[in-house]
């Protein structure tokens, strides 16, 4: 009788111990689908890129929360603290430093805040190096070498001090030269709108934009003269390259590309934007207002809604879509706008 009691005992027990196996692998097998299911669900969320805001209507409110009047560059000021704010505070936050899925998973938003990241970087350091100062030999303002000092740190850093202090600390310093700007107590915090200054910040816009357009267009490759030394018959340069070049954007590089010109189109967009009310005088006495906006309308169509799931690379006049190429387009007749512009402020 003992011996059978034995038995079945071993016998149930085998059985406990299948269905102990069977239940935590359906259990896992369950968890495993809902991260999943999660992840997707957040990285569809987190995917979709901000909306374009009202310049004008933004500097207002910020300038009314701290009792202020409009003053002269506060529109430019007022658009970048925005944009660092909409960068950090999105959907899913800032997402290029994540190491977590679905972050870690996810590079099109990544891309779109390199753009915008880049084009905070040159308007800060445009504002300390010219658009604060009188002359050359002028005194920096501290909050704006402390705020292009921090929009320049490392945009993958995760851990202490991760990105988004840093860029927090930016935003910080942008808002206390804001506080002091117009302030007869503290007139070291000037704005100064100048045809020259313009210039200068409209030729760094000039270089991105050729830059994000010369990789939109090597989507379906392109072959090109090497053209770096034409017009001096004395130049040279450090070594010898080939003559013709293969210019041609990896297929696993296009949606990167297209997302940071997307951003960086976002970005111009507010920019210009606020540069037209902050430098109205000049534009209206060099005729120019209606060529600024030109260019901003090129650049417009640069945030239409994508409707494809994936990044097009047809082939230029093949039956699919080449999103970089209608892209390419957007960005290159808003660049040649942008160089009529600048050298329309150059004359007298």
């Amino acid at each position: 009788m003992k011996n059978y009691f034995n038995n079945l005992l071993d016998e149930n027990r085998e059985k406990l111990e299948t269905m102990s196996f069977n239940s935590i692998g359906k259990v896992t097998a369950v968890a495993t689908i809902i991260v999943i299911l999660l992840c997707s669900g957040l990285s569809f969320y987190w995917d979709s890129e901000p909306e374009l805001f009202d310049v004008k209507k933004n500097q207002a409110d910020l300038l009314a929360t701290a009792t202020r009047q409009p003053i002269t560059g506060s529109a430019t000021i007022t658009a970048m603290i925005t944009m660092a704010d909409v960068m950090l505070h999105k959907p899913g936050g800032y997402l290029s430093n994540d190491i977590a899925p679905p972050g870690i998973f996810m590079d099109n938003i990544p891309n779109w805040e390199l753009g915008v990241l880049v084009q905070l970087r040159d308007m800060a350091r445009t504002l300390r190096n010219n658009l604060s100062r009188s002359q050359s030999q002028s005194q920096e303002d501290s909050s704006l070498v402390a705020a292009e000092n921090q929009f320049y740190f490392d945009n993958k850093k995760w851990v202490f001090p991760e990105s988004e202090t840093e860029y927090r600390k930016g935003t910080a310093a942008l808002s206390d030269y804001l506080q002091r700007l117009g302030d007869e107590q503290q007139s070291k915090a000037q704005f100064y709108a100048r045809a020259d200054n313009l210039r200068i910040w409209l030729s760094e816009v000039e270089t991105r934009l050729g830059n994000i357009s010369q990789k939109l267009s090597a989507s379906v490759g392109k072959r090109q003269l090497d053209t770096a030394l034409a017009g001096d018959s004395a130049a040279n340069q450090s070594t010898l390259t080939e003559k013709e070049l293969e210019l041609k954007t990896p297929w696993t590089e296009l949606d990167d590309v297209f997302y940071e010109a997307r951003g960086t189109t976002w970005a111009l967009i507010h920019l210009l934007r606020a540069v037209e009310i902050d430098f109205a005088d000049v534009l209206e006495k060099k005729n120019a207002t209606v060529s600024l906006q030109q260019i901003i309308r090129e650049l417009e169509p640069t945030q239409d809604r994508l409707w494809s799931p994936v990044i097009l690379n047809g082939s230029g006049l093949g039956i699919l879509a080449n999103h970089s190429l209608v892209m390419a387009s957007h960005v290159s007749r808003a660049n040649a706008a942008l160089i009529d512009l600048r050298r329309l402020l150059e004359q007298g």
